[in-house]
Order: C-alpha cells, then sequence, then structure tokens
C-alpha cells in the first residue's frame, strides 16, 4: 500500500492557471482591490498570482473638453491566476459583487495560453502607450468643419485615422470632392 502525504499541504497545491471570474459590471476595480486584501488577509499569496481587469484608457473630447476614460476590454469580467483548492475557490465566491467561474458544469475552466498570451497583451500594449483617441464619427457621415481655412464648410468623412486623430472629410471646393485631413475636434456632426 503506498504512503500519501498529508502533512504538507502546500506541496500538494494545484499549479496555478489562469481563470475568468464574472463579477458585478462597473465595479471590477473594486471587487480587485477587495480580492487581493482578501488573499494578503488569508495569507494565501502562494496560490494566487496575478488578478487583471484588461482596460485601456481612451481620450475623447467632450463638451469642447478633452478627458481621459478607462475602458473595459471585458466588462463584467476578471482575469486570476491561481490554484483551485476549496480554499482559494471558496475565498474568491465569497467577495461581494463575484458572481462565478466561467466553466463547464464540472468546474471552472482555466484559459488556454492563446487566450492569455492575447489578454495580457492586450493589457500591457494599452496601460503603456498614450490614451487611445476614441474618435466617434464613421465613414460616410455628413459633418461641418468647426476651424480652420475650411471653416463652416460641410462635407463627408471618408477615412478616420484613430492612431494620428485625424479625419479626412471630402469637401465640394470648386465643384469639386476634395480630401482634407482635420484635427478630429475641427469637425462636429451635421
Amino acid at each position: 500500500m503506498s504512503e500519501t502525504t498529508t502533512e504538507n499541504p502546500e506541496a500538494q497545491a494545484p499549479p496555478k492557471a489562469w481563470y475568468v471570474i464574472k463579477v458585478q459590471s462597473g465595479r471590477e476595480d473594486t471587487i480587485k482591490e477587495g480580492m487581493l486584501k482578501r488573499v494578503k488577509k488569508e495569507a494565501l499569496e502562494d496560490l494566487f498570482g496575478e488578478i487583471v481587469v484588461p482596460s485601456e484608457k481612451v481620450s475623447e473630447i467632450k463638451g469642447g473638453k478633452k478627458k481621459v476614460t478607462e475602458r473595459k476590454f471585458y466588462p463584467g469580467y476578471i482575469m486570476v491566476n491561481m490554484a483551485i483548492t476549496d480554499e482559494t475557490w471558496y475565498l474568491v465566491r465569497s467577495i461581494p459583487g463575484v458572481g462565478d467561474f466561467v466553466g463547464g458544469a464540472s468546474g471552472p475552466t482555466p484559459m488556454e495560453q492563446h487566450e492569455v498570451d492575447k489578454m495580457l497583451g492586450q493589457a500591457s500594449a494599452k496601460t503603456d502607450d498614450q490614451p487611445r483617441l476614441k474618435i466617434s464619427f464613421d465613414k460616410g457621415e455628413t459633418v461641418k468643419i468647426k476651424e480652420g481655412p475650411f471653416e463652416n464648410f460641410e462635407g463627408t468623412v471618408d477615412e478616420v485615422i484613430e492612431a494620428k486623430g485625424l479625419v479626412r472629410v471630402m469637401v465640394e471646393i470648386f465643384g469639386r470632392p476634395t480630401p482634407v485631413e482635420l484635427e478630429y475636434w475641427q469637425v462636429e456632426r451635421v
């Protein structure tokens, strides 16, 4: 008969994997902080890795003022790197605002490596960069130019170049459509 050791449960802890947890939408950051505090309080740091709320910073103009907001890639979800044990499962489930782990009836399903790479790539790429501009114009939309040499001209959006913060507008000059590249804040919807 083989002998099993139960004296040191940490030696038998399952490996960590990434899991997706359904949480109350809009409370992802608060729930993440609560989870980090509980993990520390219960001294379970060795069973938990990163806790991530994938998001990006978005810059937009509202009411003539520039505003930087944070946009969640997956609202209502948190990604957690952890080892699943009865203790860790209970800790996560007992935090207010946490729904359940994403998975089948047999329990939480770990994320596949390509999903983890994509999620971590999105989160790290967007946190290091400048805020991404949110330009809310669509191709074919009619706009009016508010500023510059073509002020008060109307035109049609031909292309939105978010990376540069530009909008290419087709303006009729001398009866011919002419492309004009403008800063996104120089145009408004008609």
